[in-house]
Order: structure tokens, then sequence, then C-alpha cells
């Protein structure tokens, strides 16, 4: 089976937590802070193995962590940062973020890398609170989680040629002519069921040639799996344009397979494209010639005749292949569609919400995240310099101004609190 989706957990490590030590030697009766701070996690990195041309490393396994990093030490020692865990995917991947639909990455060149998962920020050890009026803190910081997400991977094959058209156009039958690939054919409807790619060999250069199931009417809406299929030709630099010539019309067969591919991705619609006439050893097939011919024409295309079973022509298709080939311009792999970044937000901006019943308030921002997860709270020194940090960010007069009463209950974040003042 050919696996060309999945979906997947990925969590960068934990950062380890500071920790709270003094100095004890000899000789040195009031050793000062010697806490040293937690390493930071390891990210989930994605790098392309062109080893690999399908997904289906991800069939058996779906959650990826990368480790965390060590906890801090004494002697002003830094835990080690955690291990970046590294995801092999194949060539073409896109990663999107499963419940956004944001382009993540668009993997495409050999060892390409893209971290998907940062590892969370180490907590400070006590000889980072260390100060003129506090020669001996007692407060460290936990480490920060690191960042999950679930993934959606998508698998665009890489390919020079892609061929396309109706089921029984004989697709699979050309590219097992002109490759060593051995697709399976058959005399009936929808024998490929899944893409299957060929490599086409000329005087020592070679092509590689896809080919995807046949299309059916209403295919760029998903009909016959059309958007999992259709996809796999978006980066092929030419399309060959296979017409089933023992078909009642192959002109209309042409004229519905073109309106599937615009209606898919203009992109798509306009790519360049060599139009064939397959099966020209049978009688119909001849009489149905001139008009593929005067129709490609008159769209500016190149057309071929030829008989994949008796191999036809295919030598000079080929040959055209390679020549056009050598006109077309590179074709630009990444992804349209660009990853959207924008300015970070002022960490020390919050929020205010009154919980529904009088359940009390909930204070949400990115600086109240972090010191909701590194605050040692059980610390009561700890506990006070948090106070005064919500104090100097303007939280505790927001929540007056807001109607807080002694006794209520405030959420930083999910972590409750009791408000006293």
């Amino acid at each position: 089976m050919f696996f060309d989706e999945a979906k997947i957990y990925v969590k960068g490590g934990d950062g380890g937590d500071g920790i709270v030590a003094f100095r004890r030697e000899k000789y040195v009766p009031r050793g000062g802070p010697a806490g040293g701070h937690g390493g930071d996690g390891g990210n989930v990195v994605f790098e392309v193995d062109p080893q690999l041309n399908t997904l289906i490393a991800f069939k058996n396994r779906s959650h990826f962590r990368a480790e965390r990093g060590s906890h801090g030490g004494g002697k002003k020692m830094t835990g080690a940062n955690g291990e970046d865990l590294i995801v092999y995917v194949p060539p073409g991947t896109v990663v999107r973020d499963a419940d956004t639909g944001d382009l993540l990455a668009d993997l495409v060149a050999p060892g390409q890398q893209a971290i998907i998962a940062t590892g969370g920020r180490g907590g400070r050890g006590n000889t980072a609170f260390k100060s003129s009026i506090n020669q001996a803190p007692k407060i460290a910081e936990r480490g920060l989680p690191g960042q999950e997400l679930w993934v959606t991977l998508e698998l665009k094959l890489i390919a020079d040629v892609g061929l396309v058209g109706l089921p029984n156009a004989g697709k699979s039958t050309l590219l097992s002519v002109v490759s060593a690939a051995q697709p399976k054919i058959a005399d009936y409807p929808f024998t490929t069921l899944q893409p299957n790619l060929g490599v086409v060999t000329l005087d020592h250069r070679d092509l590689v040639m896809a080919d995807i199931p046949g299309l059916i009417e209403g295919a760029h809406e998903g009909a016959g799996l059309g958007h999992q299929f259709l996809r796999h030709i978006e980066r092929s630099r030419l399309l060959i344009h296979l017409l089933n010539g023992a078909s009642p019309d192959p002109l209309a067969d042409f004229e519905q397979i073109n309106q599937e591919l615009a209606q898919f991705s203009e992109k798509l619609a306009q790519k360049p494209q060599i139009v064939v006439l397959n099966k020209i050893d049978l009688p119909d097939a001849q009489k149905h010639w001139p008009l593929i011919l005067a129709r490609a024409e008159a769209m500016g295309l190149h057309a071929h005749k030829i008989s994949a079973v008796t191999q036809a022509g295919v030598k000079e298709l080929i040959g055209e292949l390679f020549a056009y080939l050598d006109e077309l311009p590179e074709e630009e792999l990444w992804e349209e569609e660009v990853p959207v970044f924008t300015l970070e937000q002022d960490r020390n901006f919050f929020e205010i919400e009154q919980l529904d019943d009088n359940e009390g308030w909930r204070v949400t921002g990115p600086k109240i995240t972090e010191l909701a997860l590194q605050t040692h709270w059980h610390v009561s020194e700890a506990a006070v310099r948090a106070h005064q940090i919500l104090e100097r960010m303007g939280v505790n007069q927001a929540l007056r101004e807001a109607g807080v009463e002694p006794g209520d209950t405030v959420y930083l974040d999910d972590l409750e609190l009791e408000w006293v003042w």
C-alpha cells in the first residue's frame, strides 16, 4: 500500500529545572548561591531522507517526543540540553498544523530540515536571583514545557513528468514500457489504485515519470480519490495527457480532464502538456487522430500518437520529452503558500476574564503562562517574588479595577490561587 498521508503528535522536550544550592566548602563559611540552571529541551526536527519514498514509517508510530533537558546541579552546574529528535521524511513532504491547517514546512531537498516543535527553556537556578539585597536567594525556576501539537503529513511526489488521463487510457502500460516500473496492469477501470514512479533513461540521461490513478468527473472535488491523487502531479514540470484511442470520443475526454485540472489548481492547469493518443494500432484511434492533432495545434500543444502495447511511436515520444524538458525552466518545488510569521506578542500582555457564576477570574498572557509554570508556589520566597512580578506588570491593579474581592479565586492560566489583598 502506498502511504502518502499521516497524522502524528510531536512534542519538544521539557526544560530542566533550576535548583537551589549553596557553596559548602571548607574555609568558606558563608558560601553564596551555587544552584545551576536547567538545560533546554530538545527540538523535534523533520529532515528529508532521499532514500524514503512513502510515509509508511508513521503507520505504526504516531507519537514523537524529544529529550527533556537535565536539571541543574550544585556548584553552578548547568544541566545538559536535551537531544533533538530527528524525524526522517521523504522528499515532497508537506507539514501542516492539524488544528489550523497552517503550513509549517514544505520539505523537498535532501537534508533539508525544519523545527516542528521547539523544546522548552530550562529554568534558572538560584544563582540568577542573587542581588545586593538578597545575597542568599532560595528561589529557582521550573523548566518550561516543550511545544506540543498534532501535525498532518502529506506527500507530493516529485517527478519530471506526470501522466494524466481517464481510467484505461494506458498510463500504467506506457510507464511499464518506458521504465523499469512494474505497475499492475489489466483491461478494466481503476487497475491503478496508487501512484507509481518510474525512471526513464535515454543516452545516459534520465527523468522521473509519475503515473497516477485514472481521473474521473468530479476528481477536483475528491471523486475517485481525486484530491489524494491530483496533488502528486502538482510538482511535475511537464504533463503527458494520455488519451484512450479506443474511447468513443477522445476529444471529449481531453476536455474533461483539462477541466478537472483547472478546477483543482490553476497552476496545474497551466502546466505544459504533451497530448498523446494511445492505442493508435486500433482502427478507431486512427480515425480520431486528425481531430486530436488539430485541437492540440489550436492550443499550441505538442501532440503524438503511440501504441504502448506495440511500442509504436514510444521512442519518438521519449526523445520529445527530454528535448521539451531541456527547454523548460526548473520547477519551483516549494509550496506556493508561505508560512505566515507575525511579530512576537509583547510577553507582558495579559487579559482578565470573569468566569461565569462568580467562579472567579482568569488571567492569561505569555508572561502569565511562564510565571505559573516556572514558580515553585509552595516556596514562600518564590511565591512572594511571583506576586511582585504581577504587581509590576499591573495585573493586581487590573484585577482590583475589575472588581476582585478578598477570597475570590484567581486563575493564572490553570493555576488556582486565592485573592487575599
